[in-house]
């Protein structure tokens, strides 16, 4: 899949595509009838359909019952989207995660090559006191590691609730109660976890890009990306190309995260009449752009070329005055006072190859 309007899209494969929506679906159908249907090929058409009844089960349903009358007895249209949103979201995170494990262990390798590289701290865009490059890195890693234990963390539940959520079809045709299956066509809370989990995943991008973004600047030249992006305009231009996409993901998929909270804040009744509807692109977006950017981020890692002589250079430039917080301690500070940043970075690359092993 391609979005000329979102450059990179295909990087997210198949997920929460239109065919993977119907594919989704018809599981949920084929593991409730206890067979295996044929997933329709016409989803255009069923796209078209699903506005005469709010949404794609209807029109689903109707070409599935042309394999077996008894497809769909004792579910309701929000069982079956819900559980196969579920189903989709649980394949993407699986991938999200690989992608996050991959960034992690390149992060990693990073802190640790440059557990010692000298640079200059910024504090509120200004030089500050010295540090390493491979401590900048570990925090970076650090967020990573955070998004991904959220990632593990999540739970994809089905939905089987019938039409009102008391199962009152499924006891009048004397199926057996689905065991440890949640109800909740108006408690979202699977879904808004979903959508924190994926925000926290771009705001660790994000984090790695933004210093990209500011350290590859010429005038600071002491990161750039392996291959950096060409210009329209000026041929031997070199744009961080890779760190703005993340950048871009990670300025709307928050705004896509409140829709699905506020979705759940409009819940009503026993089915909801609106805010059920809002979730399925918000999650089709929010999902993509997760995946693409993480994808973007473990690319640009992999290729950052880290100009060690630049660091040091700024660093020996900023002179005593990144030594102030020291003289405030001592009157004779180490020059290449550096505090416990190697325990540090040592201590996150050690939960690295833990959690990501």
């Amino acid at each position: 899949m391609t979005d000329l309007f979102w450059p990179g899209d295909e990087r997210a494969g198949g997920h929460f595509t239109a065919t993977e929506f119907v594919r989704a679906m018809v599981e949920v159908e084929s593991q409730w009838l206890g067979d295996v249907l044929e997933v329709p090929d016409d989803v255009d058409d069923i796209a078209r359909e699903a506005a005469d009844g709010g949404n794609p089960v209807v029109a689903l349903v109707r070409r599935l019952r042309e394999q077996d009358r008894d497809v769909h007895r004792g579910l309701t249209s929000q069982d079956v989207v819900d559980s196969a949103l579920m189903l989709m979201a649980e394949a993407a995170c699986a991938d999200l995660r690989r992608d996050l494990a991959a960034l992690g262990s390149s992060l990693a390798r990073l802190a640790g090559d440059h557990r010692d590289t000298p640079m200059v701290a910024r504090t509120l865009t200004q030089h500050a006191v010295p540090t390493t490059f491979g401590f900048r890195v570990a925090a970076w890693l650090t967020a990573v590691l955070d998004a991904y234990d959220d990632v593990a963390r999540l739970e994809f539940p089905r939905q089987v609730g019938g039409a009102a959520g008391t199962r009152a079809a499924i006891v009048e045709l004397g199926r057996e109660l689905p065991a440890g299956v949640p109800r909740w066509h108006t408690t979202r809370a699977p879904v808004t976890r979903l959508g924190d989990a994926l925000v926290g995943c771009t705001d660790a991008c994000a984090r790695i890009a933004n210093d990209v973004v500011v350290m590859s600047r010429p005038e600071i030249g002491e990161l750039a990306e392996g291959a950096g992006g060409g210009s329209s305009t000026m041929p031997g231009k070199a744009n961080p190309v890779l760190s703005v996409l993340v950048r871009r993901a990670a300025l709307t998929t928050p705004q896509l995260a409140a829709t699905l909270h506020l979705a759940a804040a409009q819940q009503v009744d026993d089915r909801a009449d609106g805010g059920w509807h809002a979730e399925w692109a918000t999650l089709r977006d929010l999902v993509r752009r997760t995946l693409v950017a993480a994808s973007q981020t473990a690319e640009l890692v992999a290729g950052l070329r880290v100009d060690t002589g630049r660091m040091a250079a700024t660093l020996a430039a900023a002179g005593d005055a990144v030594l102030a917080e020291q003289r405030t301690m001592t009157d004779h500070p180490a020059p290449t006072y550096l505090g416990d940043a190697a325990a540090y970075v040592d201590g996150v690359v050690a939960r690295a190859r833990e959690t990501l092993r």
